[in-house]
């Protein structure tokens, strides 16, 4: 059965974004118990009518839903396994960041203890939410999902990944290796071009242009990792490496560091000697499978 609008909820955890969770709970209309370790955080959210829980069994047992947001996955192990915390019935949605091995443990450790659980990231940042850029990711069993969206929606966007708990959590750092690598790719370019006096601004239109361009192939490069196919449809990756050479040389000869194009440059060479240099780019999805050098 679904949430009704009025849902009791409880938020443990009252960082920057447990403040920003239970802010929407509440301007949603729901009733709204906290906790957390420094009861003066709560102070906004009481004046704005949360309940402070005393302690995390009395606020899990103002009602059957809990949102957790804390340190870390060794947090949550230490609030709920008091033996004052009865989870028995509860419906926990754990959007504390880690990886998914901790979010699978959690899972087990909790369905052992009668409770519901999915696992959950925050792709946002602590202002956004309650707006619908705030995407959040879900994942777990998706009868849990469904009975509490209508709920969760107060937050953001929400969305349901799969029945593995590990997914949100693997969605989460795929993310900001996305993030990450557009950002770094973005500063090897301002650098370059400071040398010759174009300042960031003048740059990042630009850079905006060749991301979003980008961003582009990736459907028709998914097509060919997951047909396990990649004709050179556009251009062949030793073409791509001899391009990588040249920015290694601009870099280094403009007194730029030089270190993520020829780790970019130093995987296609690998690829290359493996037989690949005649397929397209998608075909270094062989190297990044495979486990790192020490």
């Amino acid at each position: 059965m679904n949430d009704k609008p009025d849902t009791p909820v409880t938020v443990i955890g009252l960082g920057l974004m447990g403040q920003a969770l239970a802010g929407a709970f509440l301007k949603a209309g729901h009733p709204t118990t906290v906790w957390n370790r420094t009861t003066s955080k709560a102070d906004p959210l009481v004046a704005g009518g949360a309940r402070l829980a005393p302690t995390v069994g009395d606020a899990l047992r103002a009602g059957s839903l809990a949102i957790i947001c804390v340190t870390d996955y060794q947090a949550v192990h230490e609030l709920f396994g008091a033996s004052d915390v009865e989870l028995d019935g509860m419906m926990l949605i754990n959007l504390t960041s880690g990886s998914s091995t901790q979010a699978r443990e959690a899972a087990r450790w909790a369905e052992q203890r009668g409770a519901h659980y999915l696992d959950g990231a925050i792709m946002a940042v602590p202002p956004a939410i309650g707006a619908a850029e705030a995407v959040i990711l879900h994942s777990g069993p998706q009868a849990d999902f469904e009975a509490h969206k209508s709920t969760l929606d107060a937050l953001g966007t929400v969305t349901y990944l799969g029945a593995d708990h590990g997914l949100a959590s693997l969605y989460d750092v795929a993310g900001l290796a996305m993030m990450w690598s557009v950002l770094n790719a973005w500063l090897q370019g301002t650098a370059l071009l400071r040398t010759v006096g174009v300042d960031a601004a003048t740059y990042a239109p630009f850079a905006q242009q060749i991301a979003a361009g980008v961003a582009e192939w990736l459907p028709g490069y998914a097509k060919q990792i997951d047909s396990g196919s990649f004709p050179a449809e556009v251009s062949a990756l030793e073409t791509d490496a001899r391009a990588m050479a040249h920015l290694i040389e601009e870099s280094e000869a403009v007194g730029v560091n030089a270190e993520l194009p020829k780790l970019i440059k130093a995987m296609a060479d690998r690829s290359i000697a493996a037989g690949h240099g005649g397929e397209q780019y998608p075909v270094l999805i062989e190297e990044f499978g495979k486990p790192g050098e020490d």
